[in-house]
């Protein structure tokens, strides 16, 4: 295949999704080629046009979820709208939707409905707690997802207290689930005919996202904060430096023999607290002692230089600039600048044979694609407070 070839040309995806992880799916898939329609609410619009921050061409949150796409708007209570979108869905090859379990219906906008007027039609529909089950209809948020799922009580120092991540991780995870989803069901399409329904629930996805703290489950033990470290590994951790911290990552025997060696103690690989890496983690603190003797005498970047040259996993602890604009980050290629407002953006972080695909479209003004699709689902606007069901969110917006 050609290296510029995008793997989705000719998709067309019908999007009435909305703030993140649904605009992060079909984001992914306008990179890799699909065309996009985003559906909104006439004369407001995606709730993340009007979430910071902004600058004076805009949010710059909604311009790195909606690169690529196309926006039409349309009323989805209004009979005549409503009529128009089917026209347009029966050109589309995938619908996504985050309506909370049971919207879609009521706007006559479910699989069902949706599947009878193109019946190979690839449905995905993201929600807190899937669309059945005694959850199902209970409104979600990232961080009660987080709270829910196991994944904030283990994460965190053990004298703190439960931690978020800091960044909306089931949200976007649930958006790699959907286009990975989405992706499946075309190819299942494409052998056999047949679309499918694509369920994903933020609370499955956050659990299935713990394969360490599943492990220790099955083992009987009960996941708990450990802060940096790894809950089974050592030396698996950030430890000081004279000038900041630094992590260093092992685990395993042969890598903690190269380890003691560059800390000029080889004797620590026959230790007996430390020959496995079980005994490691069982004297992790012990062994923190003899790294930090080490490491508190030499810079961060010292150390990295060392550390490198005997090949070790080690970085300095970055903020997020330092990663995005610092060397590493800046040769991996993945920034990228919408035309129209020269928003930065983080683009597609796979490559195909070793390119890097990408949308050509800017972050669409609202409404900007009406015309366009005058023929296959374009509506009129109406009064943007004539709002639908779907105003109660399943998904966080930060």
């Amino acid at each position: 295949m050609n290296a510029t070839k995008q793997l989705l040309t000719g998709v067309r995806v019908a999007d009435f999704s909305r703030v993140l992880a649904g605009p992060y799916a079909t984001a992914m898939l306008a990179d890799q080629g699909a065309e996009v329609v985003k559906i909104e609410m006439p004369g407001h619009g995606d709730d993340s046009r009007h979430l910071g921050p902004f600058t004076d061409s805009g949010s710059t949150y909604f311009t790195g979820l909606n690169r690529g796409k196309r926006s039409i708007e349309a009323d989805l209570k209004d009979p005549e709208d409503h009529a128009h979108l089917l026209d347009l869905i029966r050109t589309c090859d995938v619908v996504v939707e985050n309506f909370r379990p049971g919207v879609a219906a009521k706007l006559g906008l479910s699989y069902e409905d949706l599947t009878a007027v193109r019946p190979d039609l690839v449905y995905a529909s993201i929600s807190g707690f899937g669309q059945h089950g005694t959850q199902a209809k209970r409104p979600a948020y990232d961080t009660v997802i987080q709270a829910l799922s196991g994944l904030m009580a283990s994460t965190g120092f053990p004298e703190g207290s439960p931690t978020r991540v800091g960044e909306s991780i089931a949200d976007v995870s649930a958006g790699v689930f959907a286009a990975f989803g989405i992706s499946s069901a075309l190819f299942h399409r494409q052998t056999t005919g047949e679309g499918a329904h694509i369920d994903i629930p933020m609370l499955d996805v956050m659990l299935a996202m713990q394969p360490t703290n599943a492990s220790l489950h099955a083992a009987g033990s009960s996941p708990s904060r450990v802060g940096n470290r790894h809950p089974v590994s050592a030396p698996f951790d950030t430890y000081r430096a004279a000038d900041g911290l630094l992590v260093i990552a092992v685990a395993n025997d042969r890598l903690f023999g190269t380890l003691a060696r560059a800390l000029g103690k080889p004797e620590l690989a026959t230790d007996p607290h430390f020959a496995t890496d079980g005994q490691r983690s069982e004297h992790a603190e012990a062994l923190r002692v003899e790294i930090e003797e080490f490491t508190t005498g030499r810079t961060v970047t010292e150390l990295c230089e060392i550390f490198d040259a005997a090949g070790i996993p080690n970085s300095a602890v970055l903020d997020y600039a330092e990663a995005v604009d610092g060397p590493i980050g800046a040769d991996r290629g993945l920034t990228a600048a919408d035309p129209r407002t020269g928003h930065a953006y983080l683009g597609h972080p796979l490559l195909v044979n070793g390119a890097r695909p990408a949308s050509v479209l800017p972050a669409p003004r609202l409404g900007e694609h009406n015309a366009d699709f005058a023929e296959a689902g374009r509506t009129k606007p109406s009064d943007p407070t004539d709002s639908t069901d779907s105003a109660e969110p399943t998904e966080s917006a930060n």
